[in-house]
């Protein structure tokens, strides 16, 4: 697997992450013990770069980490991330990005996760109540105190990253990109790279749905949180699909899978790092095997042809959701 910097950092990574979140929630199926293995094959094919939050499971997907990188910390690089506070019951509290908070979930996600040092440490949500410069100094003392290497935003807009910049480096910026979102093409891109930033590119399969293993909404299990999502929810779902058949056409082409393809069209972009989520092992090696694929001119132009800019039908979230996005 192939590695490079994060940013500016010295966090040398590999170009595909993997993320967590649905080892602990949302999409349902999972188990701890096939979810470690599945780390630890990560780990075997040198994929080294790991994401979760306090806020999955609520909780769990930190813990779980903890266990299973407890003999194997050196070799991996986790980013975990705070500002979206949930009750132990799993109910959603609010954002807080306030400086009290942001010392209070570090030393609680050091200790789920059994580490001296956060390497990666992200604010989930901008907080529009507190200045980012706020929140960003809090997170500052926290690197000056040696329990954070590097600090990163996710979903903020780009003002939002020149005003934490001038607080301190940061280092990534997470934010949803994929074929059928590329929302930061507009400016995020552009100052990810003027300031040094890495990209690193949630859900780049959008949310599994350009895989084309889902064919139609019963494909999802019954306590599945897509099944409340825009894009799959009603006429969305057979637009989206119908463009995802496409996308299908183009990989059998190759002689690659779906995911494969999209995957390598966003490695194609300069300084991106997506971090796919899987819970099944077959899916881990499909994935990493987009690492190796080099998309030429005329299959990039394909894409585009049948899968431009804006093509998904519905928002990524639902309403309330939508209203975090970007701040």
């Amino acid at each position: 697997m192939r590695r490079h910097r994060l940013g500016n950092s010295e966090l040398d990574v590999s170009v595909l992450g993997l993320g967590c979140m649905g080892m602990s929630e949302f999409y349902g199926g999972a188990t701890d013990e096939n979810s470690i293995r599945v780390l630890h094959r990560a780990l075997e094919l040198g994929m080294n770069f790991f994401d979760t939050a306090d806020m999955y499971g609520p909780f769990h997907n930190e813990e779980l980490l903890g266990r299973a990188l407890a003999d194997r910390r050196e070799s991996a690089v986790v980013a975990t991330k705070f500002g979206i506070r949930r009750g132990t019951d799993g109910s959603f509290v609010g954002l807080d990005g306030s400086p009290a908070y942001a010392r209070q979930a570090c030393e609680a996600s050091l200790a789920r996760l059994g580490a001296e040092t956060l390497d990666l440490y992200y604010l989930h949500r901008v907080d529009p109540t507190v200045p980012i410069e706020e929140t960003v100094g809090a997170m500052a003392h926290l690197v000056d105190e040696g329990k954070v290497r590097f600090i990163g935003l996710s979903e903020a807009a780009p003002e939002t990253l020149r005003r934490a910049s001038a607080v301190h480096p940061i280092t990534a910026l997470q934010t949803e990109y994929s074929l059928w979102s590329r929302d930061p093409e507009d400016a995020l891109l552009d100052v990810c790279e003027e300031l040094g930033i890495g990209f690193v590119a949630y859900s780049p399969l959008g949310r599994g749905f350009l895989s084309g293993r889902y064919r139609t909404i019963d494909d999802l299990s019954e306590d599945d949180w897509r099944r409340t999502n825009p894009r799959f929810t009603g006429d969305n779902f057979q637009r989206n699909l119908d463009v995802v058949d496409q996308v299908r056409e183009i990989a059998e082409a190759r002689g690659v899978t779906p995911s494969q393809l999209a995957l390598a069209w966003l490695l194609t972009r300069p300084g991106v790092t997506p971090i796919p989520g899987t819970t099944r092992m077959e899916r881990l090696e499909e994935n990493l095997g987009a690492a190796e694929i080099e998309l030429n001119t005329d299959e990039l132009d394909a894409i585009e042809a049948v899968a431009p800019r804006g093509f998904a039908s519905g928002t990524r979230y639902e309403a309330g959701g939508m209203r975090s996005v970007d701040g």
